[in-house]
């Protein structure tokens, strides 16, 4: 093995057990730049989708999941907070994905269903082959009664996918139950490999002195995306560029 090997292979990162696709096989209702994230979702199987708002997180997670049903014959779970199902109903209906919304395990059809989080507790995991969390952020909390929920009974379930705006960079805590729930790896192991508490502010953490910040942040980027715009992406911003407050 040649040296420069040998560091590749010391390389921290989430790998890819999805699916591959190709972009002529995705809705042609997407953008260029979301089918781009969409084809790397799939494949990396498990990954986080941090993105502005008005980016089209909804049409992503949709093909997506359609993805995911079409290739496994399996079915897959959305779930999302009070009265967004409706409006991700109304999404499908525009690029023409189905999604059914249904409140428990007996109203669950074959393809997409969607409900909301309070009633997770009716479902029963083991029969989807995907899960989707809508604004992921639900999972900030480290001590939520529907964090430890979540990632309990979603576990072993092969594909995730986590939706959120931009969580805060320096919010290290909602970065690790992000990089539980998909299987990446524990908050504390994440914690331990990266930081130390910071001794004069109980609770907060930052990075070892020898770990430098671009290597955290290539690590996350083995899993997650975080785009403010297109052109984070080499995109033209198009209508995306919003105007001022």
């Amino acid at each position: 093995m040649e040296y420069t090997e040998f560091l590749e292979s010391k390389k921290i990162g989430f790998e890819s057990f999805g699916i591959e696709v190709d972009e002529s096989e995705l809705n042609p209702m997407l953008f260029d730049w979301q089918k781009i994230i969409v084809k790397w979702a799939l494949k990396k199987g498990r990954a986080a989708l941090f993105e502005d708002c008005g980016l089209g997180k909804t049409p992503q997670q949709l093909e997506w999941a359609n993805q995911i049903c079409q290739k496994t014959q399996g079915n897959v779970l959305i779930l999302a907070p009070l009265a967004v199902s409706k409006q991700t109903k109304e999404e499908g209906n525009k690029f023409g994905i189905k999604v059914h919304i249904c409140k428990d395990q007996s109203e669950v059809k074959s393809g997409i269903n969607i409900t909301n989080y309070e009633k997770l507790h009716n479902f029963e995991p083991s029969t989807f082959t995907g899960i989707v969390l809508d604004e992921s952020g639900i999972l900030k909390n480290f001590a939520g009664k529907y964090k430890n929920e979540i990632l309990e009974a979603f576990q072993h379930t092969k594909y995730k996918l986590a939706c959120t705006a931009t969580p805060a960079p320096n919010d290290y805590i909602e970065l690790g139950n992000h990089a539980e729930f998909l299987g990446v790896c524990s908050r504390s192991e994440m914690l331990s490999m990266f930081f130390i508490n910071d001794a004069s502010h109980t609770g907060d953490w930052r990075l070892k002195g020898h770990v430098k910040e671009n290597i955290f942040w290539q690590w996350m980027s083995s899993w997650c995306v975080m785009l403010s715009k297109p052109s984070d992406l080499g995109f033209e911003d198009g209508g995306f560029t919003l105007p001022e407050i």
